[in-house]
């Protein structure tokens, strides 16, 4: 994967933050709009330095929207087969784990950047590639629209209560809308259930740019914290994540893994991309620890025990 140039493009659309501690989002960004024309450009958005990509028109588009372009137009040339999770997962392999990158405005708007990621922002782009790709719509528009449907309530960005900031409200609210699907059964492997319990960002409002500077959104911020908490969700505990027949039926490459854990007020501590080797089941994610995004060298059991706080996994499924 080149990494393309970085910039800022501020138009009318928004941005997302999770309240995961190893999945926070980082500093620099790119906002894109579905109805205006780019209005700012950095000192370093030429495209025309990108020889990888040879259309005049390029020229006028920022970097981030030539890329997600260019895995488009790539992905329309694959079989019909392709597991497009791993395929565009892997399309952004090396690129640098960068926390808070979408933490730039100081209004909701969408933000893309394909230059810097961590696990939720890698979930996410792959995901709205990956509906692209289902859809048969390779246009960056349409990658626009799945990215702004699945990150905000019915699609609708109408300010930072709008977006969905915890994840296993994203995947209840993006399975209602029938882009995902989460994976419970058969048990085994999944044989423990998670009770949620949230509440990590209302009471921790300081940690977070957009709760310090507008304390009137923590209550809408509580709402949706109990909303979700109370819930139950069928997981497969750490200790069952081997290799075996039954795990290998019950996690699909290119399945979403969430990372259950026990940490006062959070539902999930990280997020990345189920992929089978010969040795076991691997990890495809955003890294802080390697700093970018890797196939961990180590098997997800494996991983999994090297962290006390980590309990098991939960397994969504872009439904196609």
């Amino acid at each position: 994967m080149k990494h393309y140039s970085h910039i800022l493009i501020t138009l009318a659309i928004s941005a997302l933050v999770w309240p995961l501690q190893s999945c926070a989002n980082s500093s620099k960004s790119a906002s894109a709009s579905e109805n205006s024309e780019i209005s700012e450009y950095s000192e370093n958005s030429d495209a025309s330095e990108n020889s990888d990509f040879s259309d005049p028109s390029d020229a006028k588009k920022p970097a981030f929207q030539i890329a997600i372009e260019a895995f488009l137009r790539d992905a329309r040339q694959q079989p019909s087969k392709t597991n497009f999770p791993l395929y565009f997962a892997r399309k952004l392999l090396d690129v640098p784990y960068v926390a808070h990158t979408l933490e730039v405005n100081d209004e909701e708007q969408l933000v893309i950047n394909v230059d810097e990621l961590d696990c939720t922002t890698l979930v996410e782009t792959v995901t709205a590639l990956t509906l692209c790709a289902y859809q048969k719509q390779f246009t960056f528009a349409a990658f626009q629209n799945n990215l702004r449907n699945m990150r905000y309530y019915n699609g609708v960005i109408d300010g930072y209560p709008s977006r969905i900031h915890y994840f296993t409200d994203w995947i209840v609210t993006n399975q209602k809308a029938g882009i995902v699907s989460e994976i419970q059964q058969p048990n085994p492997p999944f044989t423990a259930i998670q009770t949620v319990n949230v509440s990590y960002m209302s009471e921790h409002p300081k940690s977070y740019k957009a709760l310090k500077a507008h304390p009137e959104f923590v209550p809408e911020i509580r709402k949706a914290e109990a909303r979700i908490s109370g819930q139950k969700f069928r997981f497969i505990p750490k200790s069952e994540v081997k290799d075996t027949k039954a795990m290998r039926e019950a996690v699909h490459d290119g399945d979403i893994i969430a990372i259950t854990c026990k940490k006062t007020g959070l539902d999930i501590a990280h997020l990345g991309f189920a992929v089978w080797k010969q040795d076991g089941l691997h990890l495809l994610n955003a890294s802080q620890l390697h700093k970018k995004v890797i196939e961990e060298p180590m098997t997800l059991y494996q991983y999994l025990q090297k962290h006390p706080t980590h309990t098991g996994i939960r397994i969504i499924r872009i439904n196609h």
